[in-house]
Formats: structure tokens, sequence, C-alpha cells
């Protein structure tokens, strides 16, 4: 199985080479935003925890997030492997992600972090922001408030995987179809 973590900030374009990626490689993009809202929308138990969570404006706990991915995981048993868009965010869910893939019989394959530039990330985001209709992607303090956490966030991942040797940095600055070839190339090397 081919499994991998793809990183970046918000307004990167981890959703574009996701879909790329998984047209190209025939993996399942599991993002747990679409996790979130398809178990909320469904009004799934995971669905209704979560819900319990954000209406009191609370952060969903990792197990309600890890629960959602492993279900996920579990009714799908017949894929080439995985992207996963939007987790692991801490150490706590790369572990336990790590234990759903050894169940399988697999591990992380690589995380692909994009790298992008905080200049880039505010002018991406406030453009997509014309046509989104996301108050926070026209707020300029809320994206770079955004683009912190992220960093603060996920450099501990990056790190745990890269202790592993499964971290690659990848410039997510140019043409969709430039990242989309350094992404394979890296993702190619790693299937040797």
């Amino acid at each position: 199985m081919t499994n991998l973590i793809l990183f970046g900030p918000p307004g990167s374009g981890k959703g574009t080479q996701a879909d790329k990626l998984k047209e190209k490689y025939d993996l399942l993009h599991i993002s747990t935003g679409d996790l979130f809202r398809f178990n909320m929308k469904n009004d799934t138990p995971l669905g209704q925890k979560a819900k319990s969570y954000i209406s009191k404006g609370e952060l969903v706990p990792d197990s309600v997030t890890i629960d959602m991915l492993r279900s996920r995981v579990e009714e799908t048993p017949d894929v080439q492997g995985y992207i996963f868009d939007g987790f692991p965010r801490n150490i706590n869910q790369s572990e336990h992600l790590d234990k759903i893939l050894e169940k399988r019989g697999s591990s992380v394959t690589g995380l692909l972090m994009l790298e992008v530039a905080e200049e880039e990330i505010v002018k991406r985001i406030l453009n997509r922001g014309k046509t989104s209709g996301r108050a926070d992607d026209n707020d300029e303090g809320i994206i770079r408030n955004r683009f912190k956490i992220y960093q603060e966030e996920t450099t501990p991942v990056f790190d745990y995987y890269d202790k592993q040797g499964k971290s690659h940095k990848i410039d997510g600055q140019g043409s969709i179809e430039e990242v989309f070839e350094r992404l394979c190339t890296v993702i190619d090397s790693l299937k040797k």
C-alpha cells in the first residue's frame, strides 16, 4: 500500500494536488474536513459528538477525530492506499495513525510537506475568498493566524516522521503542474 500524508498550510494547494495524486496513484483521499462535514451532516454518532463540542466553541478532541478516520479506513479495505489530508495534526494522532495502518499490515509511506511562503499563502487565500464564501478567507489577520497555528502544530508531526526517514519537503510554489511533478518525483522514489 502507498499511504501518504499531505501537509501544507491553508491555501498551499493540498486539495488540488490530492485530487491529481489520487487519480494518478489510485489512492483514496481522506480529508478530515470532509470527514467532519459528512459525519455531522448525516448525524452519525461521531458527528453528534463532534457537534456537541463545536456548538460549545470547543475543539473536537483527538479521540473523535481518530475514531472518524479509523472508521473510514476500516470501511475501505480494498484500496491501494490513502492520501491523508489534515491528519495527523499532532503526535498523538500520528501514533494512532501508525497503529491503524499497522493493523492492516501497512505503514505511512511518506509525509509530503508543501512549502509555501506566508505572503504567497495570504495572497492565495484572499484571492480564494473572492469566490469561496468563507468569511475567514477575506480576513488577513485570520489567515496569518491560521498560518502560525499550522506551523506550530505541524512541526512536531513533521519531525516525528522525519526521525523515521519519511518526511519530505516539496516546493509548493509555481504552477499546479510544476508542484504536481515535484510531488510525483518524490512519491515515485518512495515506491522503489
